[in-house]
């Protein structure tokens, strides 16, 4: 009989975490890297006192401030370590456990592991119910936990001890899968939690989940192949896949060696360094020029590793030419299939590399190269434009607050955003100098991600300078983690923009015929709207009151000034600005972006919307 060890469920996960690990390359990292953590009935007798009890050696903690933050945290870990390593978020039943919904969205649409640990009702219903459970008239096994499943990749309920071991077993194959990953979610129901078993020895084994990176099935390769050599505008489009993958050198060499440009989604915007000759920035909605008139005319798109949103593919209006298909390298089948695509279902690596390798000697005409290089030359303008500033004594706009930052940071630097105006105008503008610089979650767009998410980074590679962008919108959204990287020493830098409200929306609202309405953060008018003058908050005084080491900003010349010191200081700083957002510097959308707008209405600004949104919705393509 092989030997066992009595511990309770939950300090048997918390052992068995604490020797999981990832391979890839040879290279080796924690799978489990620590664990979020807030408590309450739920969780602190079962994985609290396990991880009391493991010590911070075995399975490191860390205290968060909202479940929806921790998650953040996990994912920022994640993607900085290439889904890697991750993290698990432990939580107590009822609130704390709902309200890991928004997180595991945002992990799971955008392909990131992290392992979610909420507490749940008594498995024996002993107590029934308990404080915060949720009671289902007709379907007792039901618990708010199961709003987790449809945002979970795998999700399971423990409710003997001996579950766990299976359960335990697939969490770990899922979130080590790069084809699979998002988040896993094990429910714990609290009275299982802290029940004693005879654990098998061999559970808490050391293991190793091997990375795997497929390569390319011969026959696919060689109709990729084909399709590359018969097409006289190729493009690339390269997705949050190339950076999961590692692919960004084989990627260079691809673009080296065939002079294919380059554009990039948000995932993806920075698989190349800016100044690659190949690369031609964003793509879609919020793309350049350049790349969205490539787009346009391309009679062959490859994409890599991209899952193609609707700002990608510019509602589907944007790959206009009528011979125009699609060649996707993906190591997902369901991506890779997208937009009726020759598939090459692989790691992006390993595809890039066999691509190069079977193209070798082709290349594409000179006058395409001299095209889309005088198509770059000019858009390179257009950021400088953007960037400047005529009167360093000026409020700053949005645009000239980028490039004041351009101006200072390292290729080591990370700069983190995820809502508001400033993804449009980071996607056109920011010059990526490195493969993680660009950090723009762009799957679930979640206000609040920026914080945690600077955080997550910093834990997992702590000598990079990390930037978190956010307007005021998204700081009263959740500002709470700032505590979290005080108390922990994190020197994460917040660019914190007063904009006075929902810039990005309000913008968007003008378009579509919605006057605005609703976006502003203002007092009431007379007539009941909120027109007023701009609310008297003062964010700057919160974030210092929460920990911050605060400067503030007026002009560019004192911007430039406080960015600098931002970045050469060991405490989190915080740097506030006004932005002056009369003055429009942002290049406008070079491709259409579809949002409903309604089909009768009596005021003229919706029914002039309406005009220019069936003129939109005329060029729409479906790709079969």
């Amino acid at each position: 009989m092989s030997s066992t060890t009595r511990l309770t469920v939950a300090q048997a996960l918390v052992r068995f975490l604490s020797v999981q690990y990832t391979e890839r390359d040879g290279v080796r990292h924690r799978l489990i890297a620590g664990t979020w953590g807030i408590f309450g009935h739920g969780n602190v007798a079962g994985i609290g006192q396990a991880l009391l009890e493991a010590g911070e050696d075995a399975m490191p903690f860390h205290q968060g401030r909202n479940e929806q933050a921790m998650v953040h945290a996990a994912v920022g870990h994640a993607r900085q370590l290439n889904r890697l390593s991750a993290q698990a978020v432990t939580t107590s039943i009822g609130p704390g456990a709902t309200n890991l919904v928004t997180g595991a969205a945002l992990a799971t649409i955008n392909r990131l592991p992290v392992l979610l640990l909420p507490g749940d009702y008594f498995a024996t219903r002993a107590a029934d119910p308990l404080l915060q459970q949720l009671e289902h008239p007709t379907e007792a096994d039901v618990s708010v936990n199961d709003t987790l499943r449809p945002v979970s990749r795998y999700f399971d309920r423990i409710h003997r001890p001996e579950a766990l071991i299976p359960s335990a077993l697939q969490a770990m194959r899922v979130l080590a899968d790069p084809a699979e990953t998002g988040a896993v979610t094990l429910a714990l129901p609290q009275d299982v939690q802290a029940e004693a078993y005879d654990w098998p020895e061999e559970f808490f084994a050391e293991r190793v989940w091997r990375v795997r990176r497929p390569a390319p099935d011969p026959v696919e390769l060689a109709e990729a192949v084909r399709a590359i050599l018969g097409a006289a505008r190729p493009l690339i489009v390269a997705g949050g896949g190339v950076h999961h993958s590692e692919a960004e050198q084989a990627l260079k060499a691809f673009a080296d060696a065939t002079g294919i440009p380059v554009t990039s989604t948000q995932a993806g915007k920075g698989s190349l360094r800016h100044d690659h000759p190949a690369d031609l920035g964003g793509i879609g909605h919020t793309g350049t020029s350049v790349a969205d008139d490539l787009a346009r005319t391309a009679d062959l798109v490859i994409g890599v590793g991209t899952r193609y949103s609707d700002f990608t593919t510019a509602s589907g209006t944007l790959f206009q030419n009528p011979d125009v298909r699609f060649l996707n390298l993906n190591i997902t089948s369901f991506d890779a299939h997208k937009l009726a695509a020759r598939t090459v279902v692989c790691d992006a690596r390993a595809g890039l590399e066999a691509l190069t390798s079977a193209l070798e000697g082709h290349r594409v005409n000179a006058a395409y190269e001299a095209e889309h290089g005088a198509g770059k030359e000019r858009w390179e303008r257009v950021v400088t434009r953007a960037f400047e500033a005529a009167d360093e004594n000026a409020v700053p706009t949005q645009t000239q607050l980028l490039g004041a930052l351009d101006a200072v940071v390292g290729d080591e630097d990370v700069v983190i955003n995820a809502a508001g105006s400033l993804p449009g105008d980071l996607h056109k503008l920011w010059r990526a100098r490195s493969p993680r610089q660009y950090h723009l979650e762009y799957g679930y767009s979640c206000m609040g991600y920026e914080i945690p998410a600077a955080i997550g980074v910093q834990q997992a590679t702590p000598d990079t300078p990390v930037w978190a962008l956010v307007g005021d919108g998204t700081y009263l959204m959740m500002p709470t983690e700032l505590v979290t990287a005080v108390q922990e020493g994190l020197p994460i830098n917040l660019v914190l923009i007063q904009n006075h409200g929902y810039a990005s929306i309000g913008g968007l609202s003008e378009s579509v015929g919605g006057e605005r309405f609703g976006t502003a953060y203002r007092y009431r008018a007379a007539d009941g709207t909120f027109s007023g003058a701009p609310l008297p908050v003062d964010l700057a005084a919160n974030a210092a009151s929460l920990g911050m080491d605060v400067l503030r900003a007026k002009t560019v010349r004192e911007l430039r000034e406080a960015l600098a010191s931002a970045r050469a200081s060991d405490r989190p700083t915080c740097v506030y600005v006004e932005t002056d957002t009369s003055t429009p510097t942002a290049p406008p959308a070079e491709a259409w972006w579809d949002v409903p707008v309604a089909e009768t209405a009596s005021r003229e600004a919706a029914v002039a919307a309406r005009t220019e949104y069936d003129r939109q919705t005329a060029a729409r393509r479906t790709h079969l």
